[in-house]
């Protein structure tokens, strides 16, 4: 907007287009988004946080025509490319240092210079491959660079997902307007990471923190996207000056590493001995040129400020040009001169770290601003300054420039800034033609800084001329035919597996509830047993806890559905099965993780207090069977997912692998818990009723439920799909699938314990089927899923591994 508030030119189009639409229809159409943007799961944490936010959206983008956008790009390129020849001199030849142009301070004052890269010649000859510059326009309509980010960049999945978002949402207008494609971005930086890599044909992959870190939606958003390996550094392991990755096949070797672990984190035998974020001997790797990083430990150096209010001299001195896109003014209290003009301008200027927030032990990312200060803080303040001037920066103040926002119903001006990115390939630098844009409410006194839970908004670059489709496909003619499964690793293996478990395990749990609630209503007297052993395996498995045991029934099946206190209640079933999902989420399709979210919002039939507090309202027993019918159904569409769209490659065989194991164990407990002793037929009606066989039975027995036909069904007959020895087939049909680890032909131990299981389980009678006999199976079926996890899993201890294990069989 211009100085008068009003629309620059370029917005008329779109601003008249969106008065066509009325506000009810762009209300419906940003109703429809928000939706998105939950199905899509595209989130954030806050620092310290455990939930997820969903990423609030702008209703607007911001508009940059095509020549404004020729002035950034140009000004990113030469700064992406200054930085990367600074960092080539700093851990090489050293020269700017030695003849004095760059203070030594400036590099060996840093924390993100990493000493054990002195020397190394990166493969590929970049020591930058993936640059972002945090940018704002100040009124005067000028563009100014107020923070570069080399150490592991976030923002160009969130960016990619608001273009997304808004093609869907204002299709017409988007093709309109003339809008720049993201896909060539995308398309040239993973080029860009191939060409870098040791060996053809590489394998690239992603390096996560996990599921904590603040931007993990992102970091799968790219990794399925760009069809990478999204990998932890529990799955990497370094060897012989190589990198792999733990797959359930074995090690496999990786070409290519693109880190959103900080550097101090990737190596605990060379940095941070503390961390288990990255892999022992990931360093050495890359020294020796087995692997090609984007961006190597070390990089993280020019995102000093430090660094950056020495550019415009050093782009002088190396380039022999000046910046094209200036600086916010940035003094580095580190040279005397310097350090002079900041205490004279001390309340004109913000201060903060030249290294980081760490100076003072207080300053963060806003910095401080001495007019806020008190009397003790601000003596406090300068004499810090005095004595360790290197460690702090002053900057200017910068108001920044506004963009329409829609806010209550109107357009209203919002200050902003913009996050855009730059890939190095073979041709030199590409700049991603949008960005990543932050609206916030007010100007802040603390100038250009990302304010957290701001929303953000797409990036529109307006082409002069027609714009081509762009996608990351490759050209029909050029397709080579791929039909190998790929690689699994085995962290992921491990997540899939206990997803399928806990899936049925909820299922299970609601089945139980559901047989309960229908035979509260109509139990008579005389007969108690079924609606005992109910109760009995609701808290066998954990269902309700020790303290609710006391409650009437109706109340532990309430509790059994939505008490998140309860390990075993179906709601806690459902969140962990969603949790271990979330962390092989890149694996799942959109679709899949919707009706995971959708079922955990069933299960909670309760407020989200303590479901167990005195006094709680609880839902009477119709209600409770219709929360579980309702959750029942969610889960009959995600195994109909499974089944129907999911490609048949490992990831499949585990997710299937953990749900025949949970349910063979399930179902000789419930046999055991239903049929043994004296049942009543009663009993043995819940006990057909729980494995889904009603009709069957009817259609084959026309007298009533007896004992020896009902075992019958539960543990031997092989063409019902709830019994234990069609489970067993199906788990002895993936284990001869797997990939074993030697190739000389001789069983591995799961399928060592599975075939005879399956031999003997055709082979026995009905008559030969007691409690005894169920027991074994049981016993047998926990060995086997203990050797899978030993064969196919990784066994770093963590508490993940300990919380799954403890809650099922």
């Amino acid at each position: 907007m211009d100085e008068g508030g009003r629309p620059r030119p370029h917005w008329l189009l779109l601003l008249e287009a969106l008065a066509e639409f009325g506000e009810a229809e762009i209300d419906q159409r940003f109703a429809r988004a928000g939706r998105r943007i939950d199905e899509m799961g595209i989130t954030y944490r806050l620092h310290g946080e455990a939930r997820e936010r969903p990423a609030p959206l702008s209703r607007l983008p911001l508009l940059l025509k095509q020549a404004e956008w020729a002035r950034i790009e140009s000004g990113i390129s030469q700064r992406a490319e200054l930085l990367d020849l600074l960092l080539h001199d700093i851990y090489g030849e050293n020269r700017l240092v030695s003849e004095g142009v760059l203070p030594a301070l400036a590099v060996a004052g840093s924390p993100e210079y990493v000493r054990p890269m002195n020397g190394v010649k990166p493969a590929g000859d970049r020591w930058l491959r993936f640059y972002a510059a945090d940018i704002a326009r100040g009124a005067d309509g000028e563009w100014r660079v107020f923070r570069d980010r080399a150490q592991a960049p976030s923002g160009p999945g969130y960016a990619l997902e608001n273009r997304l978002i808004m093609a869907r949402t204002f299709p017409s207008l988007f093709r309109d307007m003339n809008v720049r494609r993201l896909a060539s971005f995308f398309r040239d930086f993973r080029a860009g990471l191939a060409a870098a890599a040791p060996r053809a044909d590489p394998r690239i992959c992603l390096l996560t923190p996990g599921v904590f870190s603040e931007t993990y939606a992102e970091q799968v958003s790219l990794a399925r996207y760009l069809g990478l390996l999204l990998v932890e550094g529990e799955d990497l392991i370094a060897e012989d000056g190589k990198l792999f990755v733990r797959t359930i096949a074995g090690l496999k070797r990786v070409d290519v590493l693109w880190r959103r672990v900080d550097a101090d984190w990737c190596d605990p035998l060379e940095a941070n001995a503390a961390s288990r974020l990255g892999a022992p001997g990931l360093f050495d790797a890359f020294r020796r040129g087995a692997i090609a990083m984007a961006n190597p430990p070390g990089a993280g150096l020019v995102e000093s400020r430090a660094l950056m209010s020495l550019l415009p001299s050093l782009a002088r001195h190396v380039l022999g040009e000046d910046l094209r896109i200036a600086n916010v003014e940035t003094l580095w209290c580190g040279r005397e001169d310097a350090a002079a003009r900041a205490m004279a301008e001390l309340d004109q200027r913000l201060i903060k770290g030249a290294f980081g927030p760490g100076a003072l032990g207080r300053i963060d990312a806003r910095g401080l601003y001495a007019p806020e200060l008190g009397a003790c803080e601000r003596t406090r303040l300068i004499a810090a300054m005095t004595e360790r001037g290197m460690d702090f920066t002053a900057q200017e103040q910068m108001a920044l420039s506004t963009t329409p926002a829609w806010v209550d119903g109107a357009l209203q001006p919002r200050p902003f800034t913009l996050r855009v990115f730059a890939a190095a390939t073979r041709d030199g630098w590409v700049v991603m033609p949008g960005g990543y844009c932050r609206v916030y409410d007010s100007q802040d006194p603390h100038g250009a800084y990302p304010q957290a839970g701001a929303p953000s908004a797409d990036v529109w670059v307006l082409s002069d001329t027609q714009i081509d489709s762009a996608t990351l496909l490759p050209p029909s003619d050029d397709a080579h035919i791929v039909r190998v499964p790929g690689v699994l690793p085995s962290r992921a293996a491990d997540n899939l597996y206990w997803m399928g478990r806990y899936l049925e395990r909820t299922e299970a749990v609601l089945r139980l509830v559901r047989a309960l609630c229908n035979r509260l209503a109509e139990a008579r007297h005389d007969d108690r047993q079924p609606i005992d052993r109910l109760l009995r395996q609701l808290v066998a498995w954990g269902c309700v806890r020790d303290d609710s045991r006391h409650m009437a029934p109706a109340r532990l099946a309430f509790l059994a559905v939505s008490d998140r206190g309860a390990y075993g209640s179906a709601l806690s079933a459902a969140r962990e099965a969603r949790r271990t999902a979330s962390i092989a989420r890149e694996r799942l399709s959109q679709d899949m993780w919707q009706l995971l979210g959708g079922l955990e919002a069933r299960l909670q039939c309760a407020p989200a207090s303590d479901c167990g507090a005195p006094g709680l309202h609880a839902l009477s027993e119709p209600e409770i069977v219709d929360c579980a019918e309702s959750a029942l159904q969610t889960i009959a569409a995600l195994s109909g997912l499974m089944d129907e769209n999911f490609n048949r490659v490992a990831g499949w065989s585990f997710l299937d692998l953990g749900k025949r194991i949970e349910r063979a164990i399930n179902t000789c407990r419930l046999a055991r818990q239903f049929a043994e002793g004296r049942p009543t037929m009663e009993s043995l009606d819940v006990l057909i009723e729980l494995i889904d066989s009603q009709i069957t039975y009817r259609s084959r027995y026309l007298s009533g439920a007896a004992q020896a036909p009902a075992l019958d069904m539960a543990v031997l007959d092989p063409f019902n799909p709830r019994s234990v020895a069609f489970q067993v087939v199906r788990i002895d049909d993936h284990l001869a699938a797997l990939p074993a680890l030697l190739n000389d032909g001789v069983m591995e131990r799961p399928r060592r314990m599975s075939t005879p299981l399956r031999a003997e389980l055709a082979s026995k009678e009905a008559k030969s089927i007691d409690a005894a006999a169920i027991l074994e199976i049981e016993q047998r079926l926990l060995c086997l899923g203990e050797a899978i996890s030993e064969r196919y899993f990784s066994h770093r201890d963590s508490a993940l591994a300990i919380t799954k294990r403890a809650q099922l069989a």
